[in-house]
Order: C-alpha cells, then sequence, then structure tokens
C-alpha cells in the first residue's frame, strides 16, 4: 500500500518499558524505525518500569489497582488519539502501568487495536512458563491461573502474583481479551498454538516474527571460539553450558557476553571460559563475525530470541535447545543444531563435533543467512507488519459497522 492512502499512515506505539532492557524493548525501537522510515506518522506512549522503584505502601497499593484497570492510561490514550489520530495503536507491553484499560480507550475511538504477544504474562503470572528450573504449564487453560499465585511465580511474591492473576482473570471474565483486541500477533507458531489452548480467539493471531534491523554482514568465523549471548539468568541454560565447557576440556575458549544474577559463576568456572559481561550491539556483531557457532542452552521456552537470528545473519551456526520456539526458528541440520534442554552432555558432544568439521560449520552458516534473508531482514517484516495491520483494521470496521 502507499502510506498516505491508509489508515494505517498513522501509528500510535504504546510500551510499558522494562526496570533492565531487554529484548522486548529493542524489537519496539526497531519497529519504529522501519515504520518511520517508510513515511509512517508514529507516535509513541510509554511508561517507564524504572519510575516504580521503591514505592511507598500507599504507591504500591495504587499501581497493583492500576495494573488491572488504569484511568490515568485510559484517559492519556484518549488524549494522544485525538491529537494525533491514529488509525492503529499497536501495543506491546501493558504490564503493570498502562493496563489493557488503554485498548478500550482505542475501541471507543474506532482505532484498531494491536497487541504483540511478546512473552506469556496472558496465561502465565510468570510471563515464561517457567518454575522451579524446569517449563511449568499449570495455569494454561485455566480461567484463573491461581496456581501461579500459591508458587510465587511472579517475584517470588504471592501478593505480586495475585496482582498479575487477577489481572488476567478480570479481563478474561470481562472479556477483554476476546473482544477489545483485533488482532494478536504472535512471534512464532508454538507461541500462537499456546495462546489458543489458553483461550485467545484462533482467527485473531496471526505470526510475525522479530527481525534483524540492520544487516551485520557475513564473518569468516576463523576466530576458532564458542560464544554466548544473553542474560545470565537460569532459564538460560548457563548451569548447562558451564558443565557442558568442564567436559569438553581445556578446549575450545567460550566467550560469555551479557550480564544477570548469574554472573557469580565465573568465580568457579573452567579456565577456557572468558567473561565479557555487557557489550555494545556493534561488539556483539564482530564477535559474531569471528566466532565459529554460538550456543544458545536456554532451558525455558522463549519468545522470540533475537541472538538467534542475528547469528543467522551473520552466518554463525548454531547449537540451540530443542524446546519451545527455539525448534521452530532452528532447522535441525541445516540452519543449526537441536540438542536436548539441559543435557550437557550432548551440548558438549555437538559442539566438539561442529568445530571439528569446518565444511558443516560452513553449510550451516550459509542456510542461517539465507534464512536471514528470506525471513527475518527489516523489510520482510515491515510488509508482514503491513499485513497484520490492514487484518487489524478490516476487524476494526467489522466492528464499528
Amino acid at each position: 500500500m502507499t502510506v498516505g492512502e491508509g489508515a494505517a499512515a498513522r501509528v500510535l506505539l504504546i510500551h510499558n518499558r522494562y526496570q533492565h532492557a531487554g529484548g522486548e524493548d529493542e524489537v519496539v525501537a526497531q519497529e519504529a524505525a522501519i515504520l518511520e522510515q517508510h513515511g509512517h506518522a508514529v507516535s509513541r506512549l510509554t511508561a517507564d518500569n524504572r519510575e516504580i522503584v521503591d514505592l511507598s505502601v500507599r504507591g504500591r497499593a495504587r499501581l497493583a489497582a492500576e495494573t488491572i484497570w488504569s484511568r490515568r492510561s485510559q484517559r492519556a490514550v484518549r488524549e494522544r488519539i485525538r491529537t494525533d489520530r491514529p488509525g492503529v495503536a499497536h501495543f506491546h507491553n501493558t504490564f503493570p502501568q498502562i493496563s489493557p484499560s488503554a485498548y478500550y480507550a482505542c475501541r471507543d475511538a474506532g482505532v484498531a487495536v494491536v497487541q504483540t504477544l511478546h512473552n506469556y504474562r496472558l496465561l502465565c503470572p510468570g510471563a515464561l512458563f517457567f518454575r522451579a528450573g524446569q517449563v511449568c504449564e499449570e495455569c494454561l487453560g485455566k480461567t484463573a491461573p491461581w496456581p501461579g499465585v500459591r508458587h510465587a511465580c511472579y517475584r517470588d511474591s504471592r501478593t505480586a502474583s495475585s496482582v498479575v492473576a487477577t489481572m488476567v482473570t478480570a479481563h478474561r471474565v470481562s472479556g477483554t481479551w476476546t473482544h477489545a483486541v483485533d488482532l494478536y500477533i504472535a512471534l512464532t507458531n508454538f507461541a500462537k498454538e499456546k495462546f489458543i489452548a489458553g483461550g485467545l480467539p484462533k482467527d485473531r493471531i496471526v505470526v510475525k516474527p522479530n527481525f534483524v534491523e540492520h544487516d551485520p554482514g557475513l564473518g569468516d568465523h576463523e576466530g576458532g571460539y564458542a560464544l554466548f549471548v544473553g542474560r545470565l539468568s537460569k532459564e538460560k541454560g548457563l548451569d548447562t553450558l558451564i558443565e557442558a565447557w568442564r567436559l569438553l576440556g581445556d578446549t575450545p575458549v567460550l566467550k560469555i557476553v551479557g550480564d544477570g544474577p548469574l554472573r557469580s559463576l565465573a568465580d568457579n568456572a573452567p579456565p577456557n571460559i572468558q567473561w565479557l559481561g555487557r557489550e555494545p550491539k556493534a561488539r556483539v556483531f564482530a564477535l559474531m563475525r569471528d566466532a565459529s557457532a554460538l550456543v544458545f542452552p536456554s532451558v525455558v521456552y522463549e519468545g522470540f530470541p533475537l541472538t538467534i537470528v542475528e547469528a543467522f545473519a551473520t552466518g554463525l551456526p548454531v547449537i540451540a535447545s530443542r524446546l519451545g520456539s527455539m525448534s521452530e526458528i532452528v532447522n535441525d541440520g541445516e540452519t543449526g543444531i537441536l540438542v536436548a534442554h539441559g543435557s550437557s552432555a550432548e551440548l558438549a558432544c555437538s559442539v566438539d563435533q561442529l568445530l571439528a568439521n569446518r565444511s558443516l560449520a560452513r553449510a550451516i552458516g550459509r542456510a542461517g543467512r539465507d534464512a536471514y534473508e528470506a525471513r527475518f531482514t527489516a523489510e520482510r517484516n515491515y510488509q508482514m507488519l503491513m499485513e497484520s495491520y490492514q487484518l487489524a483494521l478490516e476487524r476494526c470496521r467489522e466492528r464499528c459497522s
């Protein structure tokens, strides 16, 4: 479509930023950038969780109430619609400050509502389907996700978890998830099926992956080392990764980029593991172009790990867990190698085999690059985003007629 001719010419992006910026915040910025590059008028309405640290008791009580229904956010969205006149409101994260009340401001104004499902918050208080070090689906399919409260799945707090569960339940019972959103964007078919099992309308969910905004370029991958890029946390499989390197012995070198609650693991790690901490994106891409393999041993379903498709873009072979979205993004034996999640022995074996077989590594790297060019570029993603907006606008017109 020609941007100036359609209702999607003006887009309102709505997002609640996280205390610690991550992949979701990056995706929001990337989508805003490609929209603007294609001539769309993009306005932004954001909340920032860094502003709610160390709240008073009264402040926490107000935040809990606004997590379920925020009149302030609803008023702010109404005002932004009045001044900016968007045709589409694209929501990313509404938790906890914006709340689903903002959907209704858009609905009342005849603005199409799109919600990207970056995680499983609408089905699981912890948002990850992950508890006690392993996948947990106790709340899937339940009207009220009370097991997540019992297990204190959000911030290890039953009180905080009950707020999330109440928000999910209240809007499920009132029909928000089925009537106030015109279109949901799931990041993978795997995630789409989970949301359908959780009660979201099948005919209102499309699949659009994340993407790499700028082509980082192919590398020669002559560094001879393996690379891990990600948050240093339990669900990323750090224990499995370190044990795999104990099994591998003195070689190869593993370079770990990232920070997080498990950074203390560096104290007793094997000497052939180099802990680089946080690195800027340009440095990460340089490491990817030089590395011989990316290891991604996550033990959680994941949403859509950008690290994997960034590795694809540089032609870097990927070794990832055979679990959740990773099994969909990585084509085993073609664009990467999949191993049993939590198996340090299988991970070590696959690393050893891949680094010893240069022709296999090159073939996998080329296939990964082909996958990036076909599915994960900014231009392809823009086309998919426009298709999604048009579907949302059609749905909006139907309910408004």
